[in-house]
């Protein structure tokens, strides 16, 4: 399996080639650079890996939710190569992504952290600006990911864990969002929260190859993004309501 993966949904770019289970990743928190930098990284890992496009099976992205303009460049670079290619595009969720980088159990219990048994949940939380964040819910069993919840956008104190559980682990920007609102309204659940955590390309790159194991590679044209808001600025009532609250 060789694929091409684009994530550039956040502050950060990062670009990764698969190779055969080998991965090469470039990552730079690079705010407004992802257009200069991501198809130049693409070429240098695929010299790196001695890779040429038309030796791809696919091509992986990041689909959102995150900023509408990082989102739409991963779709349009992803879908221009594909397309050029007549390979398949592989979207992933970016708040999957997110949450993979939390290490499987077995690999945390060999470090003392937990029992090799016990899965992991997982919220996965971005800043999506204008005082609310971007949420999905996921447990981890192993290698295994799988989503819980809906992915959603809400204001930060407005969200409620599913469930009862204790031990979460909190992965993303969204609990630094609004002072900090969604780790302080959910820390009591939670064992472990990384507020600075961002979606790395190589993560996509294993999400999406599981993703064609399980047959759900796409024609170029039917990828779709998750901006979950149409909206990407706030209406001046709405930037008043939002000062008032405070």
């Amino acid at each position: 399996m060789r694929l091409l993966a684009f994530e550039t949904a956040t502050e950060a770019c990062s670009v990764a080639v698969y190779v055969d289970g080998e991965v090469r990743e470039r990552f730079e928190i690079a705010p407004r650079r992802h257009a200069e930098l991501a198809l130049p990284w693409a070429e240098q890992l695929l010299a790196e890996a001695g890779l040429a496009r038309s030796q791809l099976d696919a091509v992986a992205l990041s689909r959102g939710p995150g900023a509408f303009t990082g989102v739409r460049l991963a779709i349009a670079i992803a879908q221009g190569i594909a397309l050029a290619l007549d390979r398949p595009l592989l979207p992933v969720s970016t708040l999957a992504v997110l949450a993979a980088q939390v290490p499987p159990p077995a690999v945390l219990a060999g470090e003392g952290g937990c029992d090799i048994g016990a899965p992991h949940i997982i919220l996965a939380a971005i800043d999506a600006r204008m005082g609310e964040v971007y949420t999905g819910a996921f447990v981890r069993q192993g290698d295994g990911l799988q989503a819980t919840t809906d992915e959603a956008v809400i204001a930060p104190a407005d969200y409620r864990l599913p469930g009862d559980a204790l031990g979460w682990i909190g992965v993303g920007t969204g609990f630094a969002a609004a002072e900090g609102a969604l780790a302080t309204s959910l820390q009591a659940r939670f064992a472990h929260i990384d507020a600075h955590a961002l979606p790395h390309a190589a993560d996509l790159a294993h999400l999406a190859v599981d993703a064609w194991y399980r047959g759900e590679a796409i024609a170029p044209e039917r990828v779709e993004p998750a901006y979950l808001r149409n909206n990407v600025a706030l209406t001046l009532e709405e930037q008043k309501a939002l000062r008032a609250r405070g």
